[in-house]
């Protein structure tokens, strides 16, 4: 088994899903907070409620799933889901009917 296999299996990504109350101005007020302070964490936006972050390891992840806990809003339903990176990989997505390229991992560097 190469190394990169390896990889595959030990990089994971973290998933952030959720659902907020957004009627309310106070409401959406902690909407948008959550989303910015889950992206001051280093989430990126794959849908409009949906956010992604690479980790390079396990111990890594439940460090940023750490912080999504004690950052949740007092309403609304929030998932959290860590897949590795050759799950994230096989996702297929679409624009339409036209298949979109295969999002780019970013660079791991090692000291070691």
């Amino acid at each position: 088994m190469s190394f990169d296999r390896l990889n595959e299996y030990r990089i994971l990504w973290v998933l952030v899903f959720f659902d907020l109350p957004v009627v309310a101005r106070k409401d959406r007020k902690i909407a948008t907070k959550f989303r910015k302070e889950i992206m001051a964490d280093g989430f990126v936006m794959f849908q409009f409620s949906i956010y992604v972050r690479h980790c390079p390891s396990r111990e890594n992840a439940d460090v940023h799933i750490k912080r999504v806990k004690s950052i949740l809003p007092p309403k609304g339903h929030v998932g959290i889901l860590s897949i590795t990176d050759k799950q994230f990989g096989m996702m297929e997505i679409f624009y339409g009917r036209t298949p979109a390229p295969a999002q780019q991992v970013p660079q791991q560097l090692e000291l070691f």
